[in-house]
């Protein structure tokens, strides 16, 4: 079995193009019975084109079987989805790009009724496949020896019963410990300007809203290999 894994898109479906071209040329060197490809969330906010990077995961165009899991970030807009009151968090969180990439204007919908006008404009231009796809994505996965989710897990605590809001959400609890997680933990989350490969987990958050890079681990068996959109392959 061949395992793709990618870092948080943050909106840049121009990105999400470019590494799956590099991924189908990558699927003809090999030999294997299975690909899959798990995304580790975050696809939305910051970036111009939350939207289109919804919409292609939505149907699942993609060169492999994929997994879609869900960051903190696709947490807090299903919140703002149920409650028109989050709009300043939204927001805060990149949330106005995700906004506009929907055909929202935030600043005329506020001046015509406040954040329950632009919270109504919002659901009105949402498919409802598109909020099916943010309601359906995972919070983890594994295989073989690598438990992939999108923000890390809670050292000390078993990986079946560690806690849906810490793997979405944990930080430098997880990010600081050196000791055995029980398998790789394959994660994003904490942006940094180059992949993180140590022997107890595998960042894949290269900060591609701002960078231009976005990253993709593949494994296979006991090798482990990188591709992005800078055109390198380690």
């Amino acid at each position: 079995m061949r395992i793709y894994a990618i870092g948080d898109i943050h909106g840049r479906a121009d990105l999400l193009a470019r590494l799956s071209k590099s991924i189908e040329a990558d699927l003809r060197d090999g030999e294997f019975d299975e690909a899959v490809t798990v995304f580790l969330g975050d696809y939305v906010d910051r970036g111009r084109d939350s939207r289109y990077v919804i919409d292609r995961l939505a149907r699942r165009d993609f060169p492999t079987r994929i997994v879609t899991l869900r960051g903190n970030h696709e947490d807090e807009m299903l919140r703002y989805l149920d409650d028109p009151a989050m709009l300043e968090q939204f927001v805060a969180f990149g949330g106005l790009m995700t906004l506009v990439s929907y055909g929202v204007d935030p600043g005329r919908e506020m001046r015509a009724g406040g954040a329950p006008a632009v919270h109504a404009a919002f659901l009105a231009r949402l498919p409802q496949a598109h909020r099916r796809f943010l309601q359906e994505t995972e919070i983890s996965v594994e295989y073989g020896d690598y438990f992939f989710c999108h923000a890390g897990v809670r050292p000390h605590v078993p990986l079946d019963r560690q806690d849906p809001q810490d793997m979405m959400w944990i930080r430098y609890e997880f990010l600081n410990y050196p000791g055995d997680f029980g398998k790789v933990i394959v994660h994003g989350h904490t942006p940094h300007a180059h992949v993180q490969n140590h022997d107890n987990r595998i960042n894949l958050d290269t900060h591609a809203f701002k960078s231009g890079v976005l990253t993709a681990v593949v494994l296979e068996g006991e090798r482990r290999w990188f591709i992005d959109t800078a055109g390198q392959g380690v």
